[in-house]
């Protein structure tokens, strides 16, 4: 037990600059406290106490800010960075060093019964805001871009971005956890692509209007007569 607390003080060091010492981290991260209630009530959970689980998740969630449902499985040395309003799942289901930051939903799309929560591979990140929603899994490796909503499977190695979820890349060259902000936007590309597209067929019209300039002599413009 002490071993995993241990580990789970590291994780937040490597992965929190913020983070300046182990008495500071035991103080003040409440997603740490989350996680350490979330280990106690899953314990009375799996022994069917499934009151005295929600009751400590409960005040749990009052403290933090961040509900962790008794049932979900969490895997080690999770990281949850400024976790208020993060959302976790009693089917959840969560590798190791796993970053989750503020806003994050991993919930169901229904009323369904049996495993209807989303399964995070290890070493996934997830970026504020995002919401993974539904049975399916998230590959190893992956990164879900702030704010995206995913609801289909993510294969390894990948990087997911917006509303809804896009693959962006898969296999790719690897970008820093921290560096969730530099995740690639699809749909300025998009515009981006728009625009060299409108750019060239202004420049095929300039050079159209041009010819048939010269195809008058030079007298007049093609406005003028009608064209």
């Amino acid at each position: 037990m002490f071993r995993s607390m241990k580990s789970d003080i590291q994780a937040i060091k490597d992965n929190d600059p913020a983070a300046r010492g182990t008495f500071e981290v035991l103080l003040t991260y409440s997603g740490l406290h989350a996680v350490w209630a979330h280990r106690v009530a899953h314990r009375f959970y799996r022994r069917k106490w499934f009151t005295v689980a929600r009751m400590i998740s409960q005040f749990s969630r009052f403290m933090t800010g961040i509900e962790i449902h008794p049932g979900a499985t969490i895997g080690k040395r999770l990281f949850i960075d400024h976790g208020m309003g993060v959302v976790i799942g009693e089917t959840c289901e969560i590798g190791d060093d796993v970053v989750l930051y503020q806003g994050v939903t991993l919930g169901g799309t229904g009323k369904e019964t049996g495993k209807r929560h989303p399964t995070l591979g290890n070493n996934v990140v997830v970026g504020m805001g995002a919401k993974v929603m539904g049975s399916f899994q998230v590959g190893d490796n992956s990164k879900v871009g702030a704010n995206a909503v995913v609801l289909k499977e993510v294969p390894p190695n990948s990087t997911v971005v917006g509303n809804p979820g896009r693959i962006v890349k898969r296999d790719g060259v690897s970008l820093n956890k921290l560096d969730h902000d530099k995740l690639p936007d699809p749909l300025i590309e998009l515009f981006r692509n728009m625009e060299k597209q409108i750019e060239h067929l202004k420049n095929e019209v300039d050079q159209l209007k041009q010819e048939m300039h010269r195809s008058n002599g030079g007298i007049g413009s093609y406005e003028s007569k009608g064209v």
